[in-house]
Formats: C-alpha cells, sequence, structure tokens
C-alpha cells in the first residue's frame, strides 16, 4: 500500500522519527516546556508501529499483536508519564538543559535514535509478510511482554502512590514489589521489550536478526546512561548517610525481583556477575560502618536479614 522508500520502511521510519521529534524539540527550546519530553517518546513507538501496519496492509496476526502490544504500551506510559510531570511541575532532568541549546540538541537526537532503534523488531514485522504461522516464540514473547507489562504498569502506580503521600516526604520507596527491586519499572520495561523481540523472530531472517540491537541498546542505556545510574546516584546523594536506606540498597537487588532475605544473603560477585548489582551503582555511597552494616556480619552466622 502506496510507495514506500526501501522494502523495511526503515527511511521512513526514521523520517517520521526525526520529524516528530523536532516539533517537540521546537516546543521545548523556544517555550522552556519540557514536560511533554517523555510523551515524545513513548507517543513515537505507537505512531511507527501504526504507520508500518497500515502501509504494508497484510494484516497478519503477528502484526496485529505485536502492534496492539506497543500501542498499549505506549499510551499507558505516555498519558502516566505526561499526567505525573504535569501535577509535579518542571521536570528536574532538564534544570541544566533549558538555557543550553546544545545539551537540548544532543538529549533530542539520543532521544530520537532510541525511538528509532527500539521499534525495530516491530517495524521488520510490521514490513514482513507475518513470517510462519503460530510458533512457541509468540507465545514466550508474548507472556514476557504482559508480565513485564504488569511490573512496569504496578510499580509506576505504586511509587506515584507512595510519593503523593504527605507522610513519605523525604523517604525512598520501599513498598509492594519495590521491595524486592530497586527499579522493579525498568526491569519491566527491559522485559516486554525483550519480549517483543522474542515474538518477532518468525518473521526473521538472516541479517534481520540484527534488530537485536533495539532490546540491547535499551538494556545499555538503562544499565549505564539515562536509567539506573542517575536515580542510584540521586538517592544517594539524599539518604545515603542514612543507615536504614544503606540497609535497604545491600539487601534489594537492583533490577530482577527477589526477595530481600535471598538477595542479601549472595556474595558480591553473584550479585556483579548474574544480577547486575554494577559497582557504579554505589560509587557516591558513603562507605562508614554504620549499626546496619553491623547486622550484615551476621550472616555469617546464619542469621537471616529482612
Amino acid at each position: 500500500m502506496g510507495k514506500v522508500i526501501d522494502s523495511h520502511y526503515l527511511a521512513i521510519t526514521a523520517i517520521v522519527t526525526v520529524g516528530y521529534q523536532f516539533i517537540f524539540f521546537v516546543i521545548t527550546a523556544l517555550f522552556k516546556f519540557d514536560q511533554v519530553t517523555d510523551f515524545a517518546g513513548s507517543s513515537n513507538f505507537v505512531i511507527l508501529a501504526v504507520l508500518i501496519l497500515v502501509l504494508k496492509g497484510t494484516w497478519h496476526f503477528r502484526q496485529i499483536v505485536l502492534t496492539t502490544l506497543v500501542v498499549i504500551w505506549g499510551l499507558r506510559l505516555g498519558l502516566f508519564l505526561l499526567m505525573r510531570i504535569l501535577n509535579w511541575g518542571e521536570d528536574r532532568r532538564f534544570d541544566e538543559m533549558r538555557g543550553n541549546m546544545g545539551k537540548l540538541v544532543v538529549f533530542w537526537t539520543l532521544q530520537a535514535v532510541w525511538v528509532w532503534t527500539v521499534s525495530l523488531p516491530v517495524t521488520f514485522v510490521n514490513a514482513s509478510n507475518g513470517g510462519r504461522y503460530f510458533q512457541p516464540a509468540d507465545v514466550i514473547g508474548w507472556t514476557m511482554w504482559v508480565a513485564g507489562f504488569l511490573i512496569e504498569a504496578t510499580a509506576d502506580q505504586q511509587k506515584l502512590s507512595f510519593k503523593n503521600c504527605p507522610e513519605n516526604k523525604g523517604r525512598w520507596c520501599d513498598v509492594g514489589i519495590w521491595k524486592y527491586s530497586r527499579h522493579p519499572n525498568y526491569f519491566g520495561e527491559m522485559l516486554l521489550w525483550w519480549g517483543i523481540f522474542v515474538a518477532s523472530l518468525p518473521c526473521l531472517k538472516g541479517a534481520e536478526y540484527l534488530v537485536i540491537i533495539g532490546p540491547v541498546l535499551l538494556t545499555l542505556l538503562l544499565f549505564f546512561v539515562s536509567g539506573i545510574p542517575l536515580l542510584e546516584a540521586s538517592a544517594d546523594k539524599k539518604y545515603g548517610s542514612l543507615g536504614a536506606y544503606r540497609h535497604y540498597k545491600k539487601t534489594t537487588s537492583p533490577l530482577i525481583l527477589l526477595p530481600r532475605g535471598v538477595y542479601g544473603f549472595l556474595p558480591k560477585w553473584c550479585k556483579a556477575v548474574f544480577l547486575f548489582e554494577f559497582p557504579m551503582y554505589s560509587r557516591n555511597l558513603p562507605q562508614e560502618t554504620t549499626v546496619w552494616d553491623r547486622r550484615d556480619s551476621k550472616k555469617k552466622n546464619g542469621r537471616s536479614i529482612d
């Protein structure tokens, strides 16, 4: 349906993404209105998925399912983040950017690259003829997406409710599933996008498997750039001098949901290798000994930490 620039719609999705992000860049630069940033990113995913589904016009069940999943995720997250930031006020991430055009350009360029790249699995599925008939990869991928979506949505709502409670002012969120992960929302997001990649496998062949760069980029960004490192540094700065917070951090998984009693007993090497507890997440944490630190030594005597 319609004339396209290339068979996988890579050029047209790039043009649409750059154009869409440029509109919001102009709004941010001219009016210093940065509350639309997250909505611009999330909604862009929806636009690309629906656009290629319509342009290709084959309407295979796999294309419809994956597009629907992206639409549900994008609208839920985009509207949630938009309402949250409008309620809280300015986006503190832009405090050092509002008067710096260079930093704004870099930010919006990276956001465009992020959207286009992470969307690749869905783009390739919707640009194909739908791939083989029903496969185990479909069920596995959809299940991963459902689990990730539920974890992310639950984590967002629990943290919002926690922050909106006046009694919790000055505290870090450790309720609900935040008891089992310091960043359950990021865990959910990674899981659902890896699920979309798995569900796209029946449509891929040859070099097309390189669309794995989408979930890989998302994972790397959250691990090392704009996700966990920034939030860990911010939390350490606010609460690092508090022994209770340091105990929470030592006994709570940074990403994967785990009971504290399990995570707290694991050796450091195991946490770093298998559970992504990278040293960079604690480089701003004070190293003085507290009563909570001394309690950790009781693990050697078989006593639990809860």
